[in-house]
């Protein structure tokens, strides 16, 4: 009699100390942009229950993107910083000191090397500035646009070897063995960097938030109602009325697309894309689009890549080795390819 009278006291306290406890703040949902990292428009959507702690977050993520883009940035040089421009001028001729996250990002890139089957690249800094300069110019000047001569393509090719990128981690050097090598991580760095920044989110117990760099979007947790966050998948034909291909919805995930319709020139009525084939050193035309969903970014931005140019059979067979990840392809006419479980993340409430 004692127990069950000692039973439904606790319950009678817990009863009273669940109707004394307040109920948690409400959360409002909060934007802010950027434009000024990553050469693209950084978006950060977040729930918090004040303007004040969202501001708090906010400062945090635009001290990271701004130091992150600085270290990463291929084409220009920054005071005080040593970063991937100052390694391509200097690290042909002697090793260079560099930051932790410089290291970080090579030994990364090294495994989405192994992990795409040299798909993903770091090392074609050569073949892909030749390309660059030649977009450039012919978006200058439509007129007088040309293709690279293959020649020249072909010899920039023999100095695209990732071993020779030698990286002595306890002196925090990188030293190139073939002095004529150059590092490009426009395909992967912005996703590593996304990602960085999210598991330090987490870490400080952020939820409810979402980054969209440039349109790598990492969701961390769900909307503050426990829904998924929904992204709209951008349709690489930039003529039609429908804007988005589809719409995902999910949380705790990154998206990425690589597409043909981001940046290109004409010669001609030929079009050329920025995502180069290592195989063919020129750009391939099987899919207009690749969209990633996996927990990593930086997976997605590399894998979204060597998806772009992997014949179907073999980018369906690398996302199905990846663990929660899921692809949908599209090809320049509109078919519309899926990976095992992608369809399971299609939004179509309205």
């Amino acid at each position: 009699m004692k127990k069950v009278i000692a039973l439904l006291l606790s319950v009678l306290m817990l009863i009273s100390f669940s109707a004394c406890a307040e109920p948690a703040p409400e959360k409002t949902r909060f934007t802010k942009t950027y434009m000024d990292y990553f050469d693209t428009a950084s978006t950060i959507v977040g729930y918090e229950e004040t303007q004040e702690a969202f501001d708090e977050k906010c400062a945090f993520i635009e001290k990271e993107l701004k130091r992150y883009h600085e270290l990463y940035d291929i084409y220009h040089w920054y005071d005080g910083v040593t970063n991937i421009y100052n390694v391509n001028k200097e690290a042909g001729t002697a090793p260079v000191k560099v930051d932790e996250d410089i290291i970080a990002l090579i030994e990364f890139s090294r495994e989405m090397y192994d992990l795409t089957g040299g798909k993903t690249n770091i090392a074609m800094g050569t073949v892909l500035s030749i390309w660059h300069t030649y977009r450039e110019n012919g978006n200058y000047d439509y007129f007088s646009a040309e293709v690279p001569p293959m020649e020249m393509l072909e010899k920039a090719a023999t100095h695209c070897d990732i071993n020779d990128i030698i990286v002595d981690k306890e002196n925090g050097t990188l030293f190139f063995a073939d002095p004529d090598l150059k590092i490009d991580v426009g395909a992967i760095g912005k996703g590593y960097a996304t990602e960085r920044i999210a598991q330090d989110l987490e870490a400080m117990g952020v939820d409810n938030y979402t980054l969209n760099i440039g349109g790598n979007i990492r969701t961390i947790g769900t909307k503050a109602d426990g829904n998924g966050w929904v992204a709209g998948i951008q349709n690489p034909d930039l003529t039609s009325e429908q804007t988005y291909i589809l719409k995902v919805a999910f949380g705790d995930l990154a998206l990425v697309t690589s597409g043909s319709y981001q940046r290109y020139y004409y010669v001609g009525e030929t079009k050329y894309h920025h995502i180069i084939d290592p195989e063919t050193l020129f750009p391939k035309d099987t899919f207009a689009a690749v969209s990633i969903l996996t927990p990593n970014s930086g997976v997605a931005d590399a894998v979204s890549t060597a998806c772009f140019n992997l014949p179907l059979e073999e980018g369906m067979a690398l996302i199905e080795s990846i663990e929660n990840t899921e692809a949908m392809w599209v090809e320049p006419d509109g078919t519309i390819h899926y990976s095992s479980g992608f369809e399971n993340f299609i939004h179509t409430e309205e």
